[in-house]
Parts: C-alpha cells; structure tokens; sequence
C-alpha cells in the first residue's frame, strides 16, 4: 500500500508524543551506521543535478550514465504535500526502479530552502511525510535543507529547529528512517544540535564541497563526525571531481578510517554536459570508491 501523505501536525505531534528516543546501544538504526566495509560503495547522483528533478525519468539516465541509482527531490508542495507524496508518482518511481535495476537512493526535501522547518509549519508536515515516503521506496534517508540554522547568530531560531526535530525524530527511529541534516555548519556545530535533539535518527548528509567553500578541511570533519555521517555528496565549486581543491584520496582514507561504507551522490560540476561529465566523474568516484572492497 501506498503512504497516505495527508497527516497533519497534530495528528503526528499525538503519534510521535508516544514514542521514546531510544539510545544509540539499543537502536535499531545502529546496523545502518556501522555497515561493515565488505559492502563498499554505491555511486548515484541527486537528480537535480543531472536536469530529471523529482521525474523517475533519472533513473534510466543514472543507468545510461553508469551509476547505481539517484538521490529523488521530494518537489515543490502542491496543496499540503510535496510533489512526490502523489501516489502515481510513487507508483512510476516504483515501476522505473524495477524496469531499470536502479535505486532510489535517499530523499532531499529541498523546498525547505523556501520552506525552512524552523519557521514555515508546512515544512514539519513535509519531514512527517517523508519518513513514509522512504518505507514506500525502500530507502532509509530523509535529507532536509537547513542552510538557514545558525546556532550563533539564531538562537531562537536554532531553538525552533531543535524542538521540532525533537517532535519528528521518535517516528522515523521508529521506522528505521534516518533524518539527515545538510547545512553551512561546522562539524562541531553539527554534533552539538544532534545532541541536544537526542535520536540516533538525526545524523549528517556531508558535503565535501560545502565544507571546502567555507573554509573547512573536509578531511578532518569526516573524521570528527564519524559514524554521524549517513550519506556523502560529492562536489567540489566549478572543478571536475580531482581537477580542484578537494583530495579524493584523502577523503577516501577518511572514510575508512570512521567506517563508512554506502551510497556518494555526485552533485558536481557538468561544464561539458551532464551525460560526458557525469559518466567520466562516476568513473572517477568509482576508481577510489568501488563497489566491495578487495
């Protein structure tokens, strides 16, 4: 059955006051942050990037380009809901799944950067939703824009953000779904909000190319943030993957070191085209990260 997606926010705030915050020993999401490195690397790219925003049609271009699947965009809201609560929509995503062999890899709900969760009611409705949408798909990454947090300039407004976390995060630990955070922010900022929302739910989607535009050492926050990352994106400015400012290779042996192993999306720069660009930096990301380890 497909989710119904019309859940209002009272109904989740009674649902979600039910549910305890389990701590990280005991937490049925920990196989999800602790796989083992024998299952190596899945390389997708965020639809957006390569031009099928929230169209299942990015599927078979992911397989034309020689990826493994695709981060889907939840849309723009129509009524309450986002685009991709549409059940036929969720039905096409399904049927294309199963015609081309690729996977829908995690969600974005990216109208939260005109929707930010900390003050647009609409945008905690939209998170709720989110966590059905992954069970229809079979995933088990919501990521949620919060480029607008900043603890110390906001503090107000970092303190709304944390509260609704805390209303949100007990449903998606209870579904297995991982909350994932991409913003400015520090690793060290980062760490201190997941802990003041306490779920092992809520952890980090990473973006090297974030970090490196700010100033920050992608490599050393990926070994500070641990087994906090849940997913990575991989750009870097205007530079084709290894032609810039970021080392894949160092970035790759941060990533053993903490023990990651999943999916690296590619929302990087196209300057000839996404089908020559996104091909030859798939190839790339897989000639550092491939599929098992040796």
């Amino acid at each position: 059955m497909l989710h119904d997606c019309k859940l209002n926010r009272r109904t989740w705030l009674v649902r979600s006051a039910q549910t305890a915050a389990a701590v990280m020993a005991s937490s049925p999401l920990l196989p999800l942050l602790a796989a083992p490195k024998s299952r190596g690397f899945k390389v997708g790219a965020c639809d957006w990037s390569i031009g099928k925003r929230c169209d299942p049609g990015a599927l078979e271009m992911a397989k034309q380009l020689g990826l493994d699947g695709v981060q889907a965009s939840m849309g723009d809201p129509e009524g309450n809901s986002l685009r991709l609560c549409n059940p036929e929509l969720l039905k096409a995503y399904q049927a294309a799944a199963r015609q081309t062999g690729m996977e829908v890899a995690s969600l974005a709900i990216d109208a939260m950067w005109q929707g930010p969760l900390k003050s647009d009611p609409r945008a905690a409705v939209w998170l709720a939703d989110s966590i059905g949408v992954c069970k229809t798909l079979g995933m088990s990454v919501s990521m949620i824009c919060c480029f607008d947090v900043e603890p110390s300039s906001d503090v107000a407004g970092t303190d709304r953000f944390v509260e609704i976390m805390k209303e949100i995060a007990p449903k998606a630990e209870k579904q297995d779904v991982i909350i994932a955070l991409e913003n400015w922010l520090s690793a060290e900022d980062n760490m201190r909000i997941i802990e003041r929302i306490g779920s092992p739910a809520v952890q980090v989607y990473y973006d090297v190319g974030n970090s490196t535009d700010k100033g920050r050492d992608a490599v050393k926050e990926i070994r500070t943030l641990g087994k906090l990352i849940c997913e990575l994106h991989f750009k870097d400015d205007k530079h084709l993957l290894g032609q810039g400012r970021i080392d894949f290779k160092k970035v790759r042996e941060a990533i053993d070191a903490v023990g990651y192993r999943g999916w690296i999306q590619l929302e990087s720069a196209a300057p000839n085209g996404v089908m020559v660009d996104y091909k030859s930096q798939g190839q790339f990301v897989r000639s550092l990260f491939p599929r098992s380890d040796v």
